[in-house]
């Protein structure tokens, strides 16, 4: 194997598998990429649950295939300043040369790398890259992080058939909290589809697409997903078991109804929280008619105390967040103004943009 290629086709190839490639495992195999090169080159890493194929761009020397240790090779990458030359040695050695610069790293035959599971172009879905990316950002922060139900560390995606298109929802919860977005695409689904997309799965995924306006294609079988752009394939093995029911979390009779200033109350919210509790990030809402009080308070520490004018006409209220989860979801809102839509101080709270009705997000209040 012989093939020459230029610094930032190598690099940018690198970079996008570092998220994947295991630096910590006992598999040695798992910590390296393979190079695969005949008429083409191209690369693949997994860390057995997620995997990433790509083209690169290279002028070809020699055919042949090789596993290199996948940080290493970046790391050289990174720091040359000109084209790199690679090519393997006998017992599974490459040599890397840019310009003056040569080094020597150990490899694994190609033999060692896993197999990937392969996709069936049965059933599809299509959207563009920035539409998807969007979907994610504005559901993954709330989904559970190594939470024991394990089907919440992950995104539900769930594709219902209609007669002109399809309706696709993501969802992501940890229990305290949920968020839900729906798009519709063109395209035909023979049935409905409910999986979950793991959470380092679903980052992985962002990453790569970031930037990108062209279409990404989803492939769906039995145990995995695939995601195809640009030549570019990722996978994913997909969590088993049954999402919660998201729907039935959803309010659906809030009478009362806030309309806020949505950098006003994100702002306001971070001054507050600077004195709650760190582990529970609690924040008293005092809501009357045109204002809202935010009150934490510390007995170690101290309190804080902000008022910010809000078009409310109910009767007073006193109601209890986690500041930290209204905080992430103001942050992943797009419009000026935010509606709180509220019954009880311990019923489900929705918050929606007032402009985007297809965004909701729903949040579990706490004792005050």
């Amino acid at each position: 194997m012989k093939l020459k290629i230029q610094k930032e086709e190598i690099q940018n190839a690198l970079q996008s598998i570092q998220g994947i490639v295991d630096k910590k495992t006992t598999m040695p195999i798992l910590s390296h990429f393979l190079l695969k090169v005949n008429k083409t080159a191209s690369f693949m890493a997994t860390d057995l649950d997620i995997a990433l194929k790509g083209p690169l761009k290279a002028e070809i020397l020699e055919e042949g295939s090789l596993c290199i240790p996948a940080r290493k090779l970046f790391e050289i990458a990174r720091e040359v300043e000109g084209d790199i030359l690679l090519e393997s040695q006998e017992n599974n050695w490459v040599r890397v040369t840019s310009g003056k610069s040569t080094f020597k790293l150990m490899g694994l035959p190609e033999t060692d790398f896993p197999a990937l599971p392969e996709f069936k172009k049965s059933e599809e879905l299509s959207l563009s890259a920035d539409k998807l990316k969007n979907m994610i950002e504005k559901t993954v922060y709330a989904t559970g992080e190594s939470d024991t139900r394990y089907t919440l560390n992950g995104l539900l995606m769930h594709a219902v058939p209609k007669k002109k298109n399809v309706e696709l929802k993501i969802v992501g919860t940890d229990g305290h909290r949920l968020s839900l977005i729906t798009i519709n695409l063109e395209g035909k689904l023979s049935e409905e589809k409910k999986i979950i997309l793991p959470k380092k799965a679903a980052l992985e995924l962002k990453k790569l697409i970031e930037g990108s306006i062209e279409d990404i294609t989803i492939y769906i079988d039995k145990n995995h997903i695939f995601f195809s752009i640009n030549g570019v394939v990722l996978t994913s093995r997909l969590i088993e078991g049954t999402y919660p029911n998201y729907d039935q979390v959803i309010p659906k009779g809030n009478e009362k109804k806030v309309v806020i200033d949505k950098m006003e109350f994100l702002k306001a919210l971070r001054r507050t929280s600077i004195m709650s509790r760190e582990k529970t990030n609690a924040v008293r809402f005092d809501l009357e008619p045109g204002k809202i009080t935010l009150i934490s308070m510390n007995p170690d520490i101290g309190e804080a105390r902000e008022e910010i004018s809000a078009q409310y006409k109910g009767e007073q209220i006193t109601i209890g967040f986690n500041a930290r989860y209204l905080m992430d979801i103001l942050q992943a809102m797009e419009g000026e103004l935010v509606v709180v839509e509220l019954q009880e101080p311990l019923s489900p709270t929705l918050v929606l943009e007032e402009s985007h009705r297809d965004y909701l997000c729903v949040v579990m209040p706490m004792r005050t």
